[in-house]
């Protein structure tokens, strides 16, 4: 199985980040955090809403997270050369979109990591209009949107309540969606981005989904999605002149399916709720 000693090497660390970063979520405790970061300014009611999301994962959860990480540790093993930091950022943005799927607010919190490593990604390879996007735009509304989670839990105290979209919602999403595209177009084209285009649409459709997710609404997977499509296109360019970013376009096919799965989690949730 293993051409060289060192391939065993390479295979063994990749199980091992794998391990211990489940490991870490299995033990993870949102009361411990919440006590070190913010003493008492958080409610009790907060904390249960914070509480720990892989005890609530069902049977079909684990095997789409276990599944997720397994096809993203694989990808990243037979693409002969392991990039850790790639691989760490998928498996924080598969768990942060299981969770999200839940309605967790552990999901915003990993989502702010995520965004951390995604943009180091991007710079490595000159992505200029990714990596303001996640550091300038989707980090910070991931940290604003952590807060509205939690100030707006729902009745079980454990996912966040979905808020329905009214008319001045859907008009202030077109109107700064139109802006921020205008003015990202413009920075980016100064910056000669490559694969301008994808670049720019990428910035439409990752500032629709993190305003969504802010909203609290279910349409924030599709907008994820969308925008998981133009990653798969915009890091198949990339890993055409580098085959070391194949692993990326594999995360990005992988987001798109998790978010889908949030999207109907999350309507499903929904129609109980007028039901």
């Amino acid at each position: 199985m293993f051409s060289s000693k060192n391939d065993f090497w390479k295979y063994g660390s990749v199980l091992q980040i794998a391990a211990a970063f489940c490991s870490f979520a299995n033990q993870m405790s949102a009361q411990t955090i919440l006590h070190f970061f913010c003493a008492d300014s958080f409610s009790n009611r907060n904390e249960v809403f914070m509480h720990n999301p892989i005890k609530d994962l069902s049977g079909k959860e684990w095997l789409l997270w276990l599944g997720s990480l397994a096809i993203v540790i694989l990808s990243n093993v037979f693409s002969g050369d392991v990039d850790y930091l790639t691989l760490t950022a998928a498996c924080v943005g598969i768990t942060s979109l299981i969770f999200a799927a839940k309605g967790n607010v552990w999901a915003q919190i990993l989502m702010i990591l995520f965004s951390i490593l995604y943009g180091i990604i991007s710079w490595r390879f000159r992505y200029w209009g990714e990596m303001i996007t996640y550091l300038g735009m989707t980090m910070p509304m991931a940290i604003w949107s952590t807060i509205t989670w939690i100030k707006n839990p729902a009745g079980n105290g454990k996912e966040v309540a979905i808020q329905k979209l009214q008319k001045k919602h859907i008009a202030g999403l077109i109107f700064f969606t139109i802006l921020t595209t205008g003015i990202f177009y413009v920075i980016l084209r100064m910056l000669r981005t490559p694969n301008l285009l994808f670049s720019t649409i990428s910035v439409t459709t990752s500032f629709l989904a993190a305003s969504l997710t802010m909203l609290r609404s279910s349409y924030y997977a599709l907008g994820y999605a969308s925008n998981d499509i133009v990653l798969i296109v915009l890091w198949i360019f990339a890993s055409i002149k580098n085959p070391a970013y194949i692993p990326v376009a594999v995360n990005f096919a992988i987001f798109f399916f998790n978010d889908m799965y949030g999207f109907l989690s999350w309507r499903k949730r929904e129609h109980a709720y007028q039901t």
